[in-house]
């Protein structure tokens, strides 16, 4: 298989669902910054040390979870592929719930804001995190300047649902990569 093709190079780019849109189109940007966010989370995962840690497990599950999304993204509510791809279901959602509860009991209780930083593996959570809070702004204007269709589709909304919870999850995990390490989280100091 080919990797190029030639056929972006007038700047338009082809959904899952075979329409040619711009690449500035907001289906585009939204399932771009998705794959952002999957590279991150690659990245984050090389930075996890081993032994004793199921988080590699946990994020092998969501970068899983990504693709499934992005070819949510991908895809015209109209369009009959969007029948072809699985639900985006509560499931998921359930559990990030799950794995951020799991790691909340270990954790010190939150009083002060936390500035990013501290163990390798804690920062790539933290840039993981803003890139999924991007993620999820390109995904609400997509829904908001979508069509009555797509505004009630239920894929789309739990898939909002997910990207919040997932900022929320690599929050967690960014304090759980120091704090495993004896590391306190660096506060605010306002």
């Amino acid at each position: 298989m080919k990797i190029y093709t030639g056929k972006g190079d007038s700047g338009k780019t082809g959904l899952f669902s075979g329409e040619r849109v711009s690449k500035t189109h907001p289906r585009i940007e939204a399932y771009g910054d998705l794959d952002e966010l999957n590279s991150v989370i690659g990245a984050l995962l090389t930075s996890l040390e081993e032994g004793g840690c199921d988080q590699p497990d946990t994020l092998r599950l969501i970068q899983s979870d990504l693709l499934h999304l992005g070819g949510w993204l991908a895809v015209s509510p109209d369009s009959d592929r969007a029948n072809k791809l699985e639900p985006f279901d509560k499931k998921k959602i359930r559990f990030l719930e799950d794995a951020i509860d799991r790691l909340q009991l270990l954790l010190p209780e939150l009083k002060e804001f936390v500035m990013p930083g501290g163990r390798a593996s804690s920062s790539w959570a933290h840039i993981a995190r803003s890139v999924c809070r991007r993620v999820e702004r390109r995904a609400v204007a997509l829904r908001e300047g979508a069509g009555p269709k797509e505004q009630e589709d239920p894929n789309l909304q739990a898939a909002l649902v997910y990207l919040n919870r997932l900022s929320d999850y690599l929050f967690v995990l960014a304090r759980w990569c120091n704090f495993r390490h004896g590391m306190t989280d660096a506060v605010w100091d306002k």
